[in-house]
C-alpha cells in the first residue's frame, strides 16, 4: 500500500476481501480471487469518486458502476452492504442460495445497486458504452446554460476475459470513435484465467490496442497502491474527449497461499488457505463475516453523501423546471419511462385502403419516422444497414463525437456490440433504443438479447429480410431457423406482421411493452395491404393472434394459421377452398408470446380445440408449430436451407403457393398428410 494509506483504509479493503472469502467458503462455490485482488480499486472508487445514493438506487443523475467481470459478484455485494444499500449481512451469508439477493453473478432487479445483469464476459463492457451514450445524448438534449442537470460518469471493472471477447473490441472501437469522455474502465490485469497464465492465449499489448481505438490509456499502475489508483481516477475524470482505460496490475487471490494462480479463480480457498490468508493480512480468524464497527461507520457515510448529492440535484431540477418547464416535463416523462400524450396520433392514417403493395420493412420505416416525431426518447440505428432496414430517422442528425444530440446512431458492422449497447442504453433510462439489421444476423446478437430478456428491459430490435423472400442473396442471408430461435427466448416478444396495418400495431405493441424486449420481423418483398373492410381489424395483433377471415359462420372444418408474408398465401388458398364449399378459417398469428398471454377463453375462440385439422404456414423451420396444429395438423414450412433465386421462384420451389396449401388441406380432410 502507499505510504499515506491509513489503517482504516486497510481495514475497509480487508473487510471487502474477507466478506468475499467467507461467503464463497460458506456457499462452497464462487470466485474469491478477483475480489481479493480488486478490493483496493473498488474501495477507492466507491469511497472517494462514485456518485450514488444507497437509499435511492434509482436516482437518475447517479454514476453507473458496471461489474463486467460478473464472476467477482461478491466484490459488488460487499460494497452494496457496506455502503448502506438494502443488502443485509444475512444476504451476504446467503450468497448463491435460493431466493437470495446475492446470486452467483449480479442480476438486475435483485440486489438494489446492481445496474445490469453480468457474467457472460464482454457484455458489461458493451452495456457501459450504451450507458455513456445515453448520458451524453440526454445531457446534450436537455442541459442548458446554468442548468447542468445530466452530468454523471459510467465506470466498469473489466477483466482479461472481458477484453478477449470480441464484443468488447467492437464496443471499444465505437466508444473511441464517439469520444465518450465520461466512460472510465478499470482493467484488472492479473494475468490469470481459468486455464492458467493469460499468455497461453493472450499476449497482445492491451494499452496500444486501446490507444488505437482512441482511448486514453493510464498505467499500468500497482493495484495495491491507493495513491496511484486515486491519481489514475483523477486523470481519467479530467479527460473529456476520450474514454479512459486504467490498466491496474493486481494479484488474484491477494494474501492467500494460492495468490497469483488459477486455483484461486473459481473455487473456494478452502479452510486452510482461508485461515492462512487471514493470518497473512492480520485479519481475525473468528468470527466469519467479521465487519469492524469503524469500517461500517466509515463506509456508511456514503448514505449521507448520497442524500446530500441528490438533494442538491433536486434543487437544480426545481430551478431548471422553473426556467424551462416544457423541457423539464418532457425529460421527466422520459425518466419515468412513459410515452407522451398522443404519441400514436396519426398512425392509423399512414396507409389508406388504396395503398399499393409495400414491404413491411418500408412500412416500418414510415411508422418509425412518425413515432420519432411524437416520442423524443426514441433513438437508435443499425449495423451499417439503415438504407435496407429503413431505420434511419429522416431530418434528424447523426449521433457523433461532434454532435452528441443526434438521434441516428451508426453502430458500424457490429451487431453483437449493437445489441449490448442498446441494452445498456435501456438500463440507463431516459431513452427507448432500437436497433436494425437483417434477421439472419440476429445470431450475432443472441447474448445481449438474452440478457435484455433476463433483465426485462425495453429494447426494440428491428429485423428485416425475414425469410427466403429476400431472394437472390441466397442461403447465407435467408433466415430459416432464426424466427423459431427467437421464440425460444423467455421474455422476448417476437412479432411478424402480415401487412402495413399489422406493422403499425406491431410498433404500438413494442412501445407499450415495458416488461421486456421486442423483436419486430419485417419483409424485404412487397405485400398487399389487406382491405380491413373485408378482413378483421389489425388491432387483433395486440392479442397476438386473431381470426382474420372465415368463409362461413359457425365452427370451421379446418383452420389455416400463418404469420407475416404467408398470411396472404393462406388467404388465397382459403378462398380457393371456400369455392369448394370447405368451411375454412384463416388466423393471423403474428406473435406467439402475445397470444399465449391471452385468457384461455380467447385462445379457444380463435383456435377452438374441437377443430383438430389445422395447417400452419411459415417460411421457416417447421419445428415448434406442433403446439398449435396438434397431432392431426400439418405444417407448410422449410425443411432445409434456401437458395439464390428471385423470391417468387423460391416460394414456388419450396411449396409456398396457394396450390400447395390447398393440397395440404385436402390431404388432411382426406385423413392423410403429406406435410408430416
Amino acid at each position: 500500500m502507499g505510504s499515506q494509506d491509513t489503517q482504516l483504509d486497510l481495514h475497509c479493503i480487508n473487510t471487502i476481501r474477507f466478506l468475499a472469502v467467507d461467503a464463497v467458503e460458506k456457499a462452497k462455490s464462487g470466485h474469491p480471487g478477483a475480489p481479493m485482488g480488486m478490493a483496493p480499486f473498488a474501495y477507492t472508487l466507491w469511497d472517494n469518486f462514485l456518485k450514488f445514493n444507497p437509499l435511492n438506487p434509482n436516482w437518475f443523475d447517479r454514476d453507473r458502476f458496471v461489474l463486467s467481470a460478473g464472476h467477482a459478484s461478491m466484490l459488488l455485494y460487499a460494497l452494496l452492504y457496506l455502503t448502506g444499500y438494502d443488502v443485509s449481512l444475512e444476504e451476504i451469508k446467503n450468497f448463491r442460495q435460493w431466493e437470495s439477493k446475492t446470486p452467483g453473478h449480479p442480476e438486475y432487479g435483485l440486489a438494489p445497486g446492481v445496474e445490469v445483469t453480468t457474467g457472460p464476459l464482454g457484455q458489461g463492457f458493451a452495456n457501459g458504452v450504451g450507458m455513456a451514450i445515453a448520458e451524453r445524448w440526454l445531457a446534450s438534449r436537455y442541459n442548458r446554460p446554468g442548468h447542468e442537470i445530466i452530468n454523471h460518469h459510467t465506470y466498469a471493472l473489466v477483466s482479461d476475459g472481458d477484453l478477449q471477447e470480441g464484443v468488447s473490441s467492437e464496443a471499444a472501437s465505437l466508444a473511441g470513435t464517439l469520444g465518450l469522455g465520461k466512460l472510465i474502465y478499470f482493467y484488472d490485469d492479473n494475468e490469470i484465467s481459468i486455464e492458467g497464465d493469460t499468455d497461453l492465449a493472450f499476449r497482445e499489448n492491451v494499452g496500444e490496442r486501446f490507444e488505437a481505438y482512441g482511448w486514453q490509456v493510464i498505467g499500468p499502475i500497482d493495484g495495491n497502491d491507493l495513491i496511484a489508483i486515486e491519481s489514475a481516477l483523477l486523470q481519467a475524470k479530467a479527460e473529456s474527449h476520450r474514454p479512459s482505460l486504467i490498466i491496474c496490475q493486481t494479484i488474484i487471490g491477494y494474501g492467500s497461499p494460492k495468490q497469483g494462480t488459477a486455483q484461486v479463480h473459481g473455487e473456494p480457498l478452502g479452510e486452510e488457505a482461508a485461515r492462512i490468508a487471514k493470518e497473512n493480512l492480520g485479519w481475525p480468524l473468528d468470527p466469519a463475516f467479521h465487519v469492524p464497527e469503524e469500517v461500517l461507520a466509515h463506509m456508511r457515510k456514503a448514505v449521507e453523501r448520497g442524500q446530500a448529492a441528490e438533494q442538491e440535484w433536486l434543487k437544480r431540477m426545481e430551478a431548471y423546471a422553473a426556467a424551462h418547464p416544457d423541457l423539464a416535463a418532457q425529460l421527466q416523462t422520459q425518466i419515468d419511462g412513459n410515452l407522451p400524450a398522443d404519441w400514436d396520433k396519426g398512425l392509423a392514417d399512414l396507409f389508406p385502403q388504396d395503398t399499393k403493395p409495400i414491404a413491411t420493412r418500408s412500412a416500418s420505416g414510415k411508422v418509425l419516422n412518425l413515432l420519432a416525431q411524437r416520442i423524443p426518447a426514441l433513438l437508435g440505428g443499425s449495423a451499417d444497414l439503415a438504407p435496407s432496414t429503413k431505420t434511419e430517422l429522416s431530418g434528424e442528425d447523426d449521433f457523433s463525437a461532434e454532435n452528441p444530440s443526434g438521434r441516428n446512431l451508426h453502430f458500424g458492422v457490429r451487431e453483437h456490440a449493437m445489441g449490448s449497447i442498446a441494452g445498456g442504453m435501456a438500463r440507463h433510462g431516459g431513452v427507448i433504443p432500437y436497433t436494425g439489421t437483417f434477421l439472419i444476423f440476429s445470431d450475432y446478437m443472441r447474448p445481449p438479447m438474452r440478457l435484455a430478456s433476463i433483465m426485462r428491459v425495453r429494447v426494440i430490435y428491428v429485423f428485416t429480410h425475414d425469410s427466403i423472400g429476400l431472394g437472390e442473396d441466397g442461403p447465407t442471408h435467408q433466415p430459416i431457423e432464426q424466427i423459431m430461435g427467437l421464440r425460444t427466448v423467455p421474455n422476448l416478444t417476437v412479432i411478424r406482421p402480415a401487412d402495413a396495418a399489422e406493422t403499425i400495431e406491431a410498433w404500438r405493441a413494442a412501445l407499450l411493452n415495458k416488461e421486456g424486449p421486442t423483436a419486430l420481423l419485417f419483409t424485404r418483398q412487397n405485400l398487399p395491404v389487406l382491405d380491413r373492410n373485408i378482413y378483421a381489424s389489425a388491432e387483433g395483433l395486440q392479442r397476438g393472434g386473431y381470426v382474420l377471415w372465415q368463409s362461413a359462420t359457425g365452427m370451421p372444418d379446418i383452420i389455416l394459421i400463418a404469420t407475416g408474408s404467408e398470411v396472404h398465401l393462406a388467404l388465397e388458398a382459403a378462398e380457393a377452398l371456400a369455392a369448394e364449399k370447405v368451411k375454412i378459417r384463416v388466423v393471423s398469428l403474428p406473435s406467439w408470446e402475445l397470444f399465449d398471454r391471452q385468457p384461455l377463453k380467447y385462445c379457444e375462440s380463435v383456435l377452438p380445440s374441437a377443430v383438430e385439422r389445422r395447417v400452419a404456414i411459415e417460411a421457416g423451420v417447421e419445428l415448434g408449430w406442433e403446439r398449435y396444429v396438434g397431432a392431426r395438423g400439418a405444417v407448410v414450412g422449410m425443411k432445409g436451407f434456401g437458395a439464390s433465386a428471385p423470391y417468387k421462384t423460391l416460394f414456388n420451389h419450396f411449396g409456398f403457393t396457394p396450390e400447395h396449401v390447398v393440397q395440404a388441406v385436402r390431404s388432411l380432410l382426406a385423413g392423410t398428410s403429406e406435410e408430416r
